[in-house]
């Protein structure tokens, strides 16, 4: 299965961007509008929290079999048995994780650098989430990816690469250029009124 997934719109939720809609209706609206992929990131809740949180959109996920990716807690990832797990440069190293999910199971590696791209890869890594490309509210401290940067990673390694950070409809398309398998959004999704329509026009600008 990993191997055949779709990284073309792939989307990192945030609670705190919801208005009035729980996050399970926000993920499931997010699908129905072309969502391809669902990260789940948490970093507030409670590890129990997490975890029930992640059943519960995992049967969003699985209702429409979407992969779903759990933000840096392999724990909860292989508890609720999802599809796969993200790790930054400050998480648990690439190839630890590799060995405690096993072979089949999907890992994201933040990166900002050809060369943390490439030890990625070399460690084990499905895919890459490059950026941040643009700036970004939803994570203060991330390093600046520029499309030129982006064009080198893509060249310098064999697995996908999904651009983050600050991407909108309004500067989506000047991602066209870099030759990225996906874009990966949090508030141009969920910080919108319609979240089916906003993932419906992203999908089309992608």
């Amino acid at each position: 299965m990993k191997n055949k997934v779709n990284y073309k719109l792939y989307l990192v939720t945030d609670r705190d961007l919801l208005k009035n809609i729980d996050i399970c209706t926000a993920v499931e609206q997010a699908i129905q509008g072309g969502v391809t992929l669902v990260q789940l990131r948490e970093k507030e809740l409670s590890s129990l929290e997490f975890y029930n949180t992640a059943l519960k959109v995992k049967k969003v996920t699985d209702k429409y079999n979407i992969p779903l990716i759990i933000n840096d807690r392999l724990d909860i990832a292989l508890a609720v048995d999802a599809a796969g797990v993200h790790v930054g440069q400050s998480d648990i190293p690439a190839a630890i994780a590799r060995k405690l999910i096993g072979p089949d199971k999907i890992l994201g590696v933040s990166t900002a650098t050809v060369e943390e791209s490439i030890e990625a890869e070399k460690n084990g890594a499905d895919y890459i989430g490059a950026g941040a490309v643009f700036p970004t509210s939803t994570k203060l401290d991330a390093r600046a990816v520029t499309v030129e940067m982006l064009k080198s990673i893509k060249k310098n390694i064999k697995i996908p690469v999904v651009a983050i950070g600050g991407i909108s409809e309004n500067n989506v398309q000047s991602l066209r250029d870099a030759d990225i398998d996906g874009v990966a959004v949090i508030s141009a999704i969920l910080g919108k009124q319609n979240i089916k329509e906003a993932s419906e026009s992203l999908l089309k600008l992608i």
